[in-house]
């Protein structure tokens, strides 16, 4: 596997474009194929979410995607329906395509109308600048970003000669429980919607799912899968899932670096839980920790914060036996050694680490042979400036 150029563009099949206009944005992907998402968790869940699940329930199949970025339309009633099924219909009429074969994504604020006559109006420009090339998945990637700073995309070729390519979006309101968190993969490779659904969940289960930024759940979060079969390679799908994997996985870690106001990545590691639910829960607690996260923005080395959360996380937990360590990826040091705490020279060492840009957790529990990893970042204040601010 090697990593290349290009996000889904890289994929044989796909065209995408995008325009941003000041806050609003507009996106849209032409690539047809068996297609498989997963979808928030929230009860309160926008119109985009329900039309594209309803889709893919009763066709398991994508010929092309529209997403728009200013407006999330949730919350929004009969008439966020209609206006979902009016930017499917758009975008079916551009394609070609049937109206039932269109996804259709929003982020942005909840509880607003969309201005659909401003998806419309830029339509023509958006899908008369479809693209296969890298600058194309680009402009889509731009359009859908909100609050997010940076780009998201990762692309990479197995082997086989099989592509995977995805582009995301996030930045805050990000913990899908599957914020505001878009996703949306490509592959060349010939597989059915059904394995794309069991490889899909797999993935997502140990990247978007084990990624914290705030603790909030969006009404929005949707990662759909799609296979065009452009390549005519029907790869081996333990091959296949260790690609998509990758690729999700690298998305999440964007996700994390970019959240609202952050400075560092925080990746927490367990080791050593008695299964992998427990080694899950304890990791995604440390990350979502706001004094965890406070401690980190501060290069505070308040350690004692992480074994706490460790221990309200719900998982089997035996103090004497715990293990933590921070790193900075090149430089460790070690806090705690089976329930024994290191001198104080040890803070000292903790407060240069915690200074870098990305700071590793290390918590072995000593309990079984079960490892999870979770991904988040610090707490500043401009997230709270950010949040603050939002509509106004």
């Amino acid at each position: 596997m090697r990593a290349i150029d290009g996000g889904i563009c890289a994929v044989r099949g796909v065209h995408a474009s995008g325009l941003k206009d000041d806050y609003m944005g507009l996106a849209l992907i032409e690539g047809a194929g068996p297609c498989a998402g997963v979808f928030t968790r929230n009860k309160v869940i926008a119109a985009p979410v329900v039309l594209t699940r309803d889709n893919l329930e009763n066709h398991k199949y994508i010929a092309g995607t529209i997403v728009n970025s200013g407006n999330a339309n949730a919350f929004t009633g009969e008439q966020g329906m209609a206006d979902a099924r009016e930017m499917a219909k758009a975008a079916a009429n551009k394609l070609g395509v049937q109206e039932s074969h269109i996804a259709v994504a929003s982020t942005g604020v909840i509880g607003r109308f969309l201005d659909v006559g401003w998806i419309k109006d830029h339509l023509d420009e958006v899908y008369g600048a479809l693209s296969a090339d890298p600058q194309g998945c680009r402009n889509a990637t731009k359009a859908i970003m909100t609050t997010d700073l940076m780009e998201k995309e990762v692309a990479v070729e197995l082997e086989c000669g099989v592509r995977i390519g995805g582009i995301a979006k996030g930045s805050g309101m990000i913990e899908p429980n599957m914020g505001t968190m878009l996703a949306f993969i490509y592959t060349d490779a010939i597989l059915s919607a059904d394995t794309l659904k069991e490889c899909l969940v797999k993935a997502n289960d140990s990247s978007f799912n084990m990624m914290v930024v705030d603790g909030d759940t969006s009404t929005n979060d949707m990662a759909l899968l799609t296979a065009t079969g452009a390549s005519s390679i029907a790869p081996d799908v333990a091959n296949f899932q260790r690609g998509l994997d990758y690729v999700l996985v690298e998305l999440a870690k964007k996700i994390a670096r970019d959240g609202e106001g952050a400075t560092k990545l925080i990746e927490v590691q367990v080791n050593g839980a008695s299964d992998l639910a427990d080694a899950r829960k304890v990791a995604k607690t440390i990350v979502r920790s706001p004094l965890v996260k406070s401690a980190i923005y501060g290069h505070d080395p308040n350690w004692g914060r992480v074994v706490a959360a460790a221990g309200y996380s719900g998982a089997s937990i035996d103090q004497d036996k715990i293990s933590l360590k921070f790193s900075d990826g090149e430089n460790a040091v070690t806090l705690v050694d089976h329930g024994q705490v290191a001198d104080t020279s040890a803070n000292r060492q903790l407060k240069s680490i915690m200074e870098s840009d990305t700071v590793i957790i290390s918590v072995d529990l000593s309990l079984g042979e079960a490892f999870a990893v979770a991904w988040g970042c610090d707490l500043t204040y401009d997230y709270v400036r950010i949040n603050a601010e939002y509509t106004t």
